[in-house]
């Protein structure tokens, strides 16, 4: 499941940022991570530059550079959105990335620049835990916001007049898919922008933009960067009067990443192909062990074939993911397996090199059961975390 493409251009560094267009010719999917965001090579100098730690920058006569102040731009940033620009859409003109603080800072900016008072949002029910306290601040500010599930595209049901339609596949953290070609389609014939959140699925499993979506959204902070150490989000998007907006709200709220953060998330980039595709294959190895187990677990995950998402994911989707959920008779034998599991840290979030799990329900705002377990499949050899797995199951059953 790959996808080959490649881009050049000679640009600036805050043009070729902002137009997400590789300088260099890339085709596949590891050449292009590995390279993604690097400046042209000077003699003498590194291939990825440190970050710049700068508040204010040299700045006589007229502001007409890119860097004036540190709230407004970083050439440390300018990388980043570089290389995701070229991860979301190889090749393409006219996409801009603009990166933030942490996912929820980017989802946010996406939300309150584009809709008003008296607009309406069509968000997912069953999606990422803190769209209900969205929610709450959107609907204070005179917005209608309307929600249904994910699965058999049931957002289509409450989507006339929507200003806004927020889609999130797979979903978080069921594992339900919808059909975006779909949804674009049907959202722009009645005038409504989509946004689609793909945090799950990274930009080398699913690109929205292709797909027609306005807006890719994501947290950084999981699988993108991968070790778990960075909080970071960003929005990609193609329409320039949308993305004006999106980074007028950055500078007003000031929701922005430090350089360092940055700098760390563009170097963690380098391996995203590697470590996804260790991932996946090994999460598809644990699923299908669920899947025999001999108890009945509900497992989800979208890269089996007998799971209720694989047919449309498979139609837009190059990679599934390195989340697997399932679901235990009751609380108590969850919290047992998680005890027994030496190989997996019981943590929140996911995408990181160490596997983790966690019984989600344990947060509330998920219409989950009690032992629904969301399981985060890491980079450790497959065969060890299968037997991790199994034998915890085995042991919580005593």
């Amino acid at each position: 499941m790959s996808e080959s493409n490649s881009g050049t251009g000679q640009r600036d560094d805050g043009a070729r940022a902002r137009a997400g267009h590789s300088g260099a010719a890339s085709s596949g999917d590891g050449t292009r991570a590995v390279r993604a965001g690097l400046p042209e090579p000077v003699k003498y100098e590194p291939t990825l530059p440190g970050p710049v730690f700068a508040a204010h920058f040299h700045l006589p006569g007229d502001p007409t550079g890119p860097y004036t102040y540190g709230r407004d731009e970083n050439p440390t940033w300018t990388r980043l959105e570089q290389a995701i620009g070229e991860l979301e859409a190889p090749g393409a003109d006219g996409v801009e990335t603009l990166v933030f603080a942490s996912g929820m800072a980017a989802i946010s900016s996406v939300l309150f620049s584009q809709l008003r008072a008296g607009d309406a949002v069509v968000l997912p029910d069953d999606g990422y835990q803190a769209l209900p306290l969205v929610r709450t601040q959107l609907e204070a500010y005179g917005i209608e916001v309307r929600t249904a599930p994910t699965g058999g595209d049931a957002q289509l049901n409450v989507l006339d007049g929507a200003r806004l339609l927020w889609i999130e596949t797979p979903s978080n953290p069921g594992l339900d898919v919808c059909d975006v070609r779909r949804l674009v389609e049907a959202a722009h014939a009645r005038g409504a922008l989509v946004a689609v959140d793909n945090t799950l699925a990274t930009p080398l499993g699913q690109r929205p933009l292709d797909l027609g979506a306005d807006f890719s959204v994501a947290s950084g902070t999981k699988q993108l960067t991968g070790h778990g150490d960075i909080l970071l989000g960003y929005v990609a998007g193609r329409d320039s009067e949308a993305m004006a907006a999106v980074r007028r709200w950055r500078k007003i709220v000031g929701a922005i990443p430090g350089p360092m953060e940055a700098w760390l998330a563009h170097r963690s980039i380098a391996t995203l192909q590697l470590r996804v595709d260790r991932q996946n294959t090994t999460a598809l190895a644990v699923a299908e062990a669920l899947r025999d187990w001999p108890e009945p677990l509900a497992v989800r995950y979208p890269g089996l074939p007998n799971d209720p998402s694989h047919k449309i994911a498979s139609q837009q989707m190059l990679r599934y993911g390195c989340v697997v959920s399932f679901a235990l008779p009751t609380r108590a034998r969850a919290d047992r397996f998680l005890e027994a599991l030496r190989l997996v840290d019981d943590a929140t979030s996911f995408g990181g090199v160490r596997s983790t799990a966690e019984r989600r329900g344990r947060w509330g705002g998920d219409a989950v059961p009690e032992g629904f377990i969301r399981l985060s499949v890491g980079a450790e050899d497959p065969e060890d975390l299968v037997a991790d797995v199994l034998r915890a199951l085995e042991e919580s059953a005593k």
